[in-house]
């Protein structure tokens, strides 16, 4: 009786072939990329110069009319040159600048990614967040939580923009992206102008309120209470990374404005210079006012009004205000919160300064 030959036993590499043919994969010849020491990112530090958006905004502004007869929003998106999304400024933020002028509507819509407004310059224009109408002048913020209807009417003489930073990379990379466009093109007033801002808008709340969502039900945070707050506490040590630096918070939790997104400001007084730390969240700045540098991985990027520098995680960085006699604000929007609730949000401050 014949004895048939034992078959020869694959090589790895065609084992490694023929798994793959079955939707396997050898994990061992990808642990070497998926487990790096510390976070890798293809976000790069950049800079977008304001002078540069600006003229291009308004450029859009000629070219690009609103409403049914163009765009439902004017917007150019800060597209980071190191992103793989098309629309992302940082791994989990996309920051953009918005233009709407005298007259014009930018028609209700409501979607899942949440969103922050950071007026740059122009007054008289109002954002509507569920019936209730937000004003909105240079510095203040206004939020657009998560599946909340929203538009934007300017009910003055001048064009108004200011910088827009979603969640939308976090929300597309989960696959939980809705969209939903409003039966008119403006959604009606429910509410008194700055309602939420006349609730919770102080250090006393109402008792007979107690909110159960996750964002933050004061929508408005006005720029002139900030600055004062910020300059009360010029005398104080600050913090030795960021200078004299607050949080915007939810006035009945006191944590952040929004579950995934983080909202904070800084001032530097004059020559001050911080000491350079990382960590896991990344940051895309504004700046309020001011001139002066930010240092990222031994990269010096100099700014002055209104340019905007994204920070990618895990990467050393230093703020410095190179005037002698004027103070810099620094607005930031952080994926903090979002590392925080997950358990990934760590700091490390430098022992010298590796971005000198």
């Amino acid at each position: 009786m014949a004895v048939r030959a034992k078959a020869a036993a694959p090589t790895l590499d065609e084992f490694a072939r023929a798994v793959r043919a079955e939707d396997l994969e050898p994990l061992w010849l990808q642990i070497g990329d998926l487990f790096s020491a510390e976070p890798t990112t293809p976000i790069q530090p950049y800079l977008w110069a304001w002078e540069t958006v600006r003229a291009r905004m308004l450029q859009a502004g000629e070219l690009m009319p609103l409403g049914n007869e163009g765009a439902a929003r004017r917007v150019l998106a800060l597209k980071n040159p190191g992103a793989r999304m098309g629309l992302a400024t940082t791994q989990t933020l996309s920051a953009a600048v918005q233009l709407v002028h005298p007259g014009e509507l930018a028609p209700a819509h409501r979607h899942t990614p949440a969103a922050i407004r950071f007026i740059i310059e122009g007054r008289a224009t109002i954002t509507i967040v569920d019936g209730e109408p937000c004003t909105m002048a240079p510095g203040d913020l206004i939020l657009t939580p998560n599946w909340t209807w929203h538009s934007h009417v300017n009910e003055g003489d001048g064009p108004i923009l200011w910088l827009d930073a979603l969640d939308a990379p976090v929300v597309m990379a989960l696959n939980q992206m809705f969209y939903e466009e409003y039966p008119t093109a403006q959604q009606p007033f429910t509410k008194a102008r700055d309602d939420s801002l006349q609730r919770y808008g102080g250090a006393l709340l109402p008792t007979w309120e107690t909110p159960t969502r996750a964002w933050s039900p004061l929508l408005s945070y006005k720029w002139e209470q900030t600055e004062a707050r910020l300059r009360g506490l010029a005398q104080a040590e600050g913090s030795p990374f960021d200078g004299i630096a607050l949080n915007y918070t939810n006035p009945f939790t006191g944590g952040p404005v929004l579950p995934t997104m983080g909202c904070q400001v800084q001032m530097l007084r004059p020559r001050e210079r911080t000491r350079a730390h990382r960590h896991t969240s990344s940051a895309v700045y504004h700046v309020v006012r001011g001139q002066g540098a930010t240092t990222i991985n031994g990269r010096r990027f100099e700014w002055r009004r209104g340019d905007v520098l994204a920070l990618p995680t895990w990467a050393w960085h230093a703020h410095e205000n190179t005037s002698p006699s004027e103070e810099a604000f620094l607005f930031a929007v952080t994926d903090q919160p979002l590392l925080r609730a997950l358990d990934l949000y760590r700091e490390e401050p430098a022992s010298a300064n590796p971005v000198d």
